[in-house]
């Protein structure tokens, strides 16, 4: 174990654990440097020349006709979030099964998981019931 002057093992270990993360710091501050330095080179370096062609808004090489207001079926975004919850639910399954099969964990690890799917099944159920799930 190294001893400093004035102090013991304590102040070793803090300085090593602080120098650790003085890494850590000086490339997250590196890093920060290079993206303020290429965006200031980009803004120095760019043509700017509006004009009435360059401000107009571009589609898929369709000229903008109307109004910028679409509708939106709200039953796309249902879907999405459902897609979602059932991926999140994807997700915790892997876990689970790693600590499911540590001894010791099994009864409880399978309740909580019956009571998340559960939860999960409820959802599901108060969507099928509302019609969410059916296209129109």
């Amino acid at each position: 174990m190294r001893e400093t002057v004035g102090g013991g093992p304590t102040t070793v270990l803090a300085a090593d654990y602080f120098a650790s993360y003085s890494v850590v710091g000086l490339l997250t501050l590196v890093g920060v440097v290079f993206v303020a330095v290429a965006f200031g080179a980009g803004r120095l370096l760019r043509p700017v020349v509006p004009t009435p062609e360059k401000l107009l808004t571009y589609e898929c090489g369709v000229d903008p006709v109307g109004e910028g207001w679409a509708h939106t079926q709200v039953r796309y975004y249902v879907y999405a979030f459902l897609y979602v919850i059932f991926a999140v639910d994807s997700i915790f399954l892997f876990p689970w099964a790693t600590v499911f099969a540590a001894p010791g964990y099994g009864a409880t690890t399978l309740v909580e998981m019956f009571v998340f799917l559960g939860f999960l099944a409820v959802g599901l159920l108060y969507a099928y019931k509302k019609g969410v799930l059916t296209w129109t």
